[in-house]
């Protein structure tokens, strides 16, 4: 069942009964038209807004999340009309994208296809972040395959899937080789593809950065583990949208990773924030494994998982970091100082928004 916003929706985001690559290469040439092959030689990114202005209707998962509603929001503003798979209709902020709203409900498969019958594109933002509620990355990988089969059973044109930077499904961090697995589904699918590998995407409705920032705020010290030393590569939510749409329109199935204009420490990430905050603790320096435990005493405090292991060592082996010439243009510096004053006022909870 479609319907409006704010419908009365269970937690729909268990997974159905009975179910528990490479670095991507640069955008190939679509062959649409010649402004856009030169202006992909120029090492730019072709202007996406004649696809969107092109009539039908696009399917974005988690349009009052986080990702999904950057590339909601630029779907709207293109002129598309969007559908979300949603398990949070509620949401605070959900009533400002004039979407439709199906359930994200895989035990329905003929649900999801009806949700997506008749949709040119699909946008997959689905995953989990951390094993929670018995839902791990075992249960999103079958999930996804539900989504894509139901994506193919319902006609559906394209799937732009958005992944993250650096996937391997021989990694032994089971986030990024259940990365590298979804991304195996939606190429073995059948449907035309694409593929968006963001790093570490920032903007508003941001959880990381934000509650680096309240902690820089509220804490005596701040801890990071080991050195600092490690890259990251922030990009934009808006440049993630921008990318995603451009990835929809080009004729040819293709891999591309979503990354900022610059590579920084994570210990730089740090300072820019706290220069924002206008407060810098003392930094403490401590092994992965202290910091963890750390970090759980504070998630014991605000009864919220802050960091996970996945997440420390995926940091540390620079997995936010891209191989490939940089497509987003947006600053994290920049956003941090005109998002200062609202920066880590509050602590956000990602078991209260996605639980």
């Amino acid at each position: 069942m479609v319907a409006r916003r704010n419908v009365a929706l269970s937690d729909l985001q268990r997974p159905a009964p009975g179910g528990p690559s490479g670095r991507g290469c640069a955008a190939p040439a679509s062959g649409r038209d010649l402004g856009s092959r030169q202006a992909r030689v120029a090492g730019l990114r072709p202007d996406p807004i004649s696809f969107l202005m092109e009539p039908g209707f696009d399917v974005v998962t988690g349009a009052f999340s986080y990702t999904g509603r950057f590339i909601a929001r630029r779907l709207l503003a293109g002129g598309r009309r969007v559908r979300t798979l949603t398990n949070h209709p509620r949401r605070p902020g959900a009533e400002d994208i004039d979407v439709d709203v199906a359930p994200l409900q895989f035990a329905d498969r003929a649900a999801l296809v009806e949700s997506l019958r008749g949709a040119d594109v699909f946008y997959n933002t689905y995953w989990v972040r951390f094993r929670h509620g018995g839902l791990g990355f075992g249960d999103a990988v079958a999930n996804t395959r539900i989504l894509m089969s139901a994506a193919v059973e319902a006609g559906v044109r394209k799937v732009v899937h958005i992944s993250v930077s650096n996937p391997s499904r021989d990694s032994h961090l089971d986030f990024y080789a259940g990365k590298a697995r979804t991304e195996e589904i939606v190429r073995e699918s059948g449907v035309s593809w694409a593929v968006v590998r963001p790093t570490l995407i920032f903007g508003p409705g941001d959880i990381l950065i934000n509650n680096i920032a309240w902690l820089l705020r509220t804490m005596p010290v701040f801890v990071i583990p080991e050195h600092g030393l490690y890259r990251v590569q922030p990009v934009s939510g808006e440049d993630v949208a921008e990318i995603a749409t451009w990835a929809a329109g080009e004729a040819e199935n293709n891999t591309v990773d979503a990354a900022g204009p610059e590579i920084i420490s994570y210990m730089e990430l740090v300072d820019s924030v706290a220069v924002a905050v206008r407060r810098r603790p003392p930094f403490l320096y401590l092994p992965p494994a202290l910091t963890l435990f750390a970090a759980n005493a504070v998630g014991m405090f605000v009864r919220d998982v802050i960091l996970t292991r996945q997440e420390v060592e995926g940091l540390m082996e620079e997995r936010l970091v891209s191989h490939e010439p940089p497509r987003g243009k947006q600053r994290v510096d920049d956003w941090l100082l005109r998002s200062a004053d609202s920066l880590g006022r509050r602590y956000a909870s990602e078991l209260n928004r996605h639980w």
